[in-house]
């Protein structure tokens, strides 16, 4: 199956679970109004980051979709990524902020939380994000876009069994101190699986070799590929999510076709790593032309790699 095929089924499961979401949250920015629930209503907000989140998420893959350009020569898959960091870091500072209001809550009288309502909208709640948490499930693996969504339903899917707990608490024993202390611990569930998407992301961003690929197996890979005598300047990264991308210096011997060997190392590198998009540079051993070929400033700071 093709990457825009795939693309296109994401797009429609999104739209669905965008219009779920949107339903829910207004019920229960409603609910925890009138039953005087801090973990509905710090839910609701949650949700209205999912909203946001789901529609960054649709605008990215249509950004995604456009084609390159003179001044974007790989297109715009990096909004993928960004919409993907974006969703991480928004995350995270909801839940400081929830953890801050149910701080105030804990330094207050306790108020009366009506946990029948609660209990029944949280009801309701988590069988939307069950349904989501589905829709998304299938493109989350290898898309990280998708998969800022997917965490974004997961973190609903919680909170909703959370709040369900929290009522139930307060309708059977009468502890109101349940509806702060949940929101808290739904808070540090939203902050441990948002982390490992914005080092993902940022990963990506700073070009960072993916972290399922291991750089010193490529270039021995390589090097152990026949005629091959040297290799350096070995860069491996990513564009968007499942599109890598290799660029080396490959020095070999003299004498030798390099339309064959390219032809070798590449399909080496596509078979064992999955690496499609490859650049790579012939260099003759022995030849003068070779040196200083690759120069990289920073400041005042050169990094130069030569051949053989």
């Amino acid at each position: 199956m093709c990457i825009a095929h795939r693309r296109t089924g994401s797009l429609k499961r999104v739209g669905i679970a965008l219009s779920l979401v949107l339903f829910y949250m207004l019920v229960e920015f409603i609910g925890g109004y009138l039953s005087n629930s801090l973990a509905l209503v710090a839910d609701a907000f949650h949700m209205l980051t999912d909203l946001a989140a789901l529609s960054l998420t649709l605008a990215a893959f249509w950004f995604a979709s456009r084609p390159k350009t003179p001044e974007k020569t790989y297109g715009y898959y990096r909004l993928e990524i960004l919409a993907a960091f974006i969703n991480g870091v928004f995350l995270v500072s909801l839940s400081f902020f929830i953890i801050y209001e149910a701080y105030k809550r804990w330094q207050k009288d306790v108020l009366v939380v009506d946990g029948e309502s609660l209990t029944l909208i949280a009801i309701v709640g988590l069988i939307v994000n069950l349904i989501c948490v589905y829709l998304l499930h299938d493109s989350a693996d290898g898309n990280l876009n998708l998969r800022g969504a997917w965490l974004h339903a997961v973190s609903d899917t919680l909170g909703s069994m959370s709040a369900m707990l929290a009522g139930l608490l307060i309708v059977v024993f009468g502890w109101t101190w349940a509806d702060a202390a949940i929101s808290l611990f739904i808070s540090l569930i939203i902050i441990y699986s948002s982390w490992q998407l914005i080092k993902d992301s940022v990963n990506v961003l700073l070009e960072g070799t993916p972290s399922h690929i291991n750089l010193k197996a490529v270039e021995e890979t390589i090097r152990e590929t026949k005629s091959v005598k040297d290799v350096h300047d070995l860069h491996v990264w990513t564009i968007t999510s499942g599109i890598h991308a290799l660029s080396v210096h490959v020095v070999h011997e003299d004498g030798i076709s390099q339309q064959e060997l390219l032809r070798r190392v590449k399909s080496r590198i596509n078979k064992e790593f999955g690496i499609g998009h490859l650049t790579i540079q012939m260099e003759k051993e022995g030849d003068p032309d070779n040196q200083c070929i690759c120069t990289f400033e920073v400041g005042n700071v050169s990094s130069r790699g030569t051949g053989a």
